[in-house]
């Protein structure tokens, strides 16, 4: 019951000092939604993208779920919450980002990688499957110590949504008109950094470092090879 009570005593704090403070600002909000971006991020309770961004109520429209997954087209089953998430945000809200956000520590990405430990009829087995073809690519050249290779696992996963992303032709024709851009993000909570794939130097590296000297307006060069090598 003490967690319970510190939710209400944060609502108290959030109804002062936010929302009584920002009326004419919450008053806007009532009258509608209008974020620039979508974030896909995980369940983990360690990885609030809000939290991680900085960002203000309306700021982006997010879905969560186990490992940050988006299904690949052939694999989506109706009443996907992931898509659902996707057509509302880009069809009717036109938002103009997506980002990908993964970290490091991640749960499900370890049920992906030791499956022995998750019941083989579990709702975690199923979904983290969705990122199988990341660890598949990792199999044969990856002989890295097992926190380095969950690493390598967890950025090629966040890669591997951004690929299926595009496997949806509403999707990937926003992308080719340049009205859609897409981001791979990582938030690295063992050194507090946040990441960014960088399709130039094939890496994802620190915003914090280097985002005010890069161009981090999305993966158009590595989107592009991906159409070229499909």
């Amino acid at each position: 019951m003490r967690d319970f009570h510190k939710f209400i005593d944060g609502f108290k704090n959030f109804r002062r000092y936010y929302y009584d403070a920002e009326v004419d600002y919450y008053a806007a909000l009532r009258d509608g939604q209008h974020p620039r971006a979508l974030v896909i991020a995980c369940s983990d309770s360690r990885a609030d993208p809000a939290l991680v961004m900085g960002c203000d109520p309306g700021d982006i429209f997010v879905v969560r779920n186990v490992a940050n997954l988006v299904p690949h087209a052939s694999e989506a089953g109706r009443g996907d919450a992931v898509l659902a998430v996707l057509e509302y945000g880009i069809r009717h809200l036109k938002v103009e980002h997506i980002i990908v956000l993964g970290h490091s520590c991640c749960g499900g990405i370890h049920a992906l990688m030791h499956p022995e430990a998750t019941p083989p009829d579990s709702h975690v087995a199923h979904w983290v499957a969705i990122a199988r073809p990341a660890l598949d690519r990792l199999n044969d050249t990856d002989e890295l110590d097992a926190a380095a290779h969950r690493r390598n696992c967890e950025e090629a996963a966040v890669l591997l949504s951004v690929e299926n992303l595009l496997s949806y032709p509403w999707i990937q024709r926003r992308v080719a008109e340049h009205r859609l851009s897409l981001h791979a993000w990582y938030f690295d909570m063992e050194i507090g950094d946040l990441l960014a794939y960088f399709p130039d130097t094939e890496c994802f590296e620190s915003l914090h470092e280097h985002g005010l000297h890069r161009d981090i307006s999305g993966l158009g060069p590595y989107l592009r090879r991906l159409a070229e090598d499909g």
